[in-house]
């Protein structure tokens, strides 16, 4: 192979976009390591398999990802570079030095903040206005190696996970796009990061998307808007019934009574939650199926629900 080769480990609309970026930058890649598919997930992204499988490249997808015989066949090819694009395993010391001019991963936030898992789905619980991608250097410790190069990208107020995590996508190809010359020329900037206490974070879980409606009404919009389908969602109780609150919207309502209830105005169905703050609900589900919201909210004008 001539010119500058690459093993890469990748998964997610991150992982396709970023193999193809490689590419096209004149990167030869002789394999591509990705990720099995889960029978359990609905899979709502681009397949890395696909994409290497269509530019003719060779793919794996070992359940092990620091087996002893990934480890030697990776070796044995003597990359010049290993890049993680959205792997969802830790990549070990072995594999690290395998790579001759360096590991790079790109990373869903701006780190140091959000180090760890799911970091798109965490500045938005936090209340975050921006988030990006980062491309650093990978070491033992989890996304702590030096910056090479990062971009910001803007949350907005009503932007779920799954469309900041577009946004972030398209950080990630700019940012690589731009840094590839510089590291095939060994010229690329790096600058060590400066970890900050509290900004790990781990795997999320769909319990964790269970409402607290004693919670400010901003606080439950972002957690809302952090777990939307396709992730597992947020939910409650809703007059004793389960509901998947699948999206909301800060509403300008004050609430008819204290406490948490459901109730309707205007044909539009609203949520009162702590401290007096109010949400328009705008799309839900429960065991029969989506929530009819402007029946709902004509019942819950006669009667509101308690919200548990």
């Amino acid at each position: 192979m001539s010119g500058p080769t690459a093993v890469v480990f990748a998964y997610h609309d991150v992982g396709v976009r970023c193999l193809s970026a490689l590419l096209s930058g004149g990167v030869a890649v002789p394999l591509v390591v990705t990720v099995p598919d889960d029978p359990g997930e609905q899979r709502w992204f681009a397949s890395v398999a696909a994409a290497a499988a269509d530019h003719g490249l060779a793919v794996i997808a070992p359940a092990d990802a620091g087996g002893a015989d990934l480890e030697q066949r990776v070796a044995g090819l003597r990359p010049d570079f290993i890049f993680s694009f959205y792997y969802r395993s830790l990549l070990g010391g072995r594999l690290l030095g395998a790579a001759r001019r360096g590991a790079l991963n790109m990373h869903g936030s701006l780190l140091p903040k959000y180090r760890g898992r799911a970091p798109v789905n965490w500045a938005i619980l936090k209340g975050e206005r921006e988030s990006g991608a980062t491309l650093h250097y990978m070491v033992a410790q989890a996304d702590a190696g030096d910056i090479v190069d990062q971009m910001s990208v803007p949350i907005l107020e009503d932007d779920d996970a799954r469309g900041v995590l577009a946004k972030v996508t398209v950080a990630a190809e700019t940012i690589l796009v731009r840094s590839l010359p510089g590291l095939i020329a060994g010229t690329a900037p790096r600058r060590a990061q400066r970890l900050e206490a509290g900004q790990y974070f781990g795997r999320r879980r769909p319990e964790d998307g269970r409402i607290d409606w004693d919670r400010p009404a901003r606080q439950i919009h972002d957690l809302v808007r952090a777990v939307a389908p396709p992730f597992p969602g947020a939910f409650a109780q809703v007059g004793g019934e389960r509901w998947a609150i699948h999206r909301t919207r800060l509403g300008d309502r004050t609430a008819p009574r204290a406490g948490a209830w459901l109730f309707g105005a205007g044909g539009e169905l609203y949520a009162a939650c702590g401290g007096g703050g109010v949400l328009r609900v705008l799309a839900a589900a429960n065991a029969r199926g989506p929530v009819d919201l402007e029946g709902s909210a004509r019942a819950c004008e006669e009667r509101p629900l308690p919200l548990g």
